[in-house]
């Protein structure tokens, strides 16, 4: 088995080409391969499939081995994985979890994803908002990102009653510091804080636009892993939503055989 290993603003990935299908739906499989000790190591692995109705098809597991909704890192991932497989040009539109998404890699091999249009958020309570942007999101304003304990105050609200019919809730916290987003994400199914979160980003931009914390409609926005940015249109809804920034090819690969 082949596989390339990317990663966006160090969210990585490992991408396969399963246009053959050669790889089934196999959970205990992908999260060994996604085993950062045991396998080759990713907070997810997403198949390249054929698609009759867009340039191909993306299908994404997190690293727990489940099927899960969209990425929006891994969408931007697979747009460039996708391009140096000659499948598509530097413009394309492919399949996902939650519909089509059309991306385009520029002059400085920045890719830019349109992320699916979304209502208004939901205020939750003082300073915290529920979102989907294509995987559900809480976004929380907090008075200093550094001191958030992400793992264990994450948890605890992934868990919660009220998201458990979602197959609970990714948790964002969020501080504003000279008109930019600094954030801190910790991903359902991969249990832990992951360094970026594409979908998270979209909705923390949203968010704070929302919540009148930032004006304008476009926002940078910065995590552990690199810088990233949100544009959209807000009128009642967000539409024409974009996710841009950088992604990077690590390395390829070749497996004999796994056990898992």
């Amino acid at each position: 088995m082949n596989f390339h290993k990317y990663h966006g603003t160090a969210n990585d990935f490992i991408l396969i080409d399963n246009r053959e299908l050669h790889i089934k739906n196999d959970t205990d499989l992908i999260a060994g391969l996604c085993d950062r000790r045991k396998g080759i190591g990713a907070d997810g692995l997403i198949l390249l499939e054929n698609s009759d109705k867009a340039d191909f098809k993306m299908v994404y597991f997190n690293s727990d081995g489940n099927l899960s909704s969209m990425c929006g890192n891994g969408g931007r991932c697979i747009a460039s994985f996708a391009y140096a497989m000659n499948i598509c040009g530097k413009k394309t539109t492919f399949e996902a979890p939650d519909g089509h998404h059309q991306a385009l890699i520029d002059a400085t091999d920045y890719v830019h994803l349109s992320m699916g249009d979304t209502k208004n958020p939901d205020k939750l309570e003082d300073r915290t908002y529920f979102l989907d942007t294509g995987s559900p999101h809480v976004v929380k304003f907090v008075d200093d990102i550094d001191l958030v304990d992400v793992y264990q105050k994450g948890k605890a609200i992934r868990y919660q009653e009220k998201f458990q019919s979602l197959g609970g809730t990714n948790v964002n916290f969020v501080q504003i510091i000279d008109n930019e987003i600094h954030m801190r994400t910790y991903e359902r199914g991969v249990e832990a804080e992951t360094y970026s979160c594409g979908t998270g980003v979209t909705a923390a931009g949203i968010v704070a636009h929302f919540a009148d914390k930032i004006k304008q409609e476009k926002i940078k926005v910065n995590t552990k892993g690199g810088k990233l940015a949100v544009s959209f249109s807000a009128d009642h809804l967000y539409t024409n939503i974009t996710l841009s920034g950088p992604v990077a090819f690590v390395f390829k690969g070749e497996l004999d055989e796994f056990t898992k």
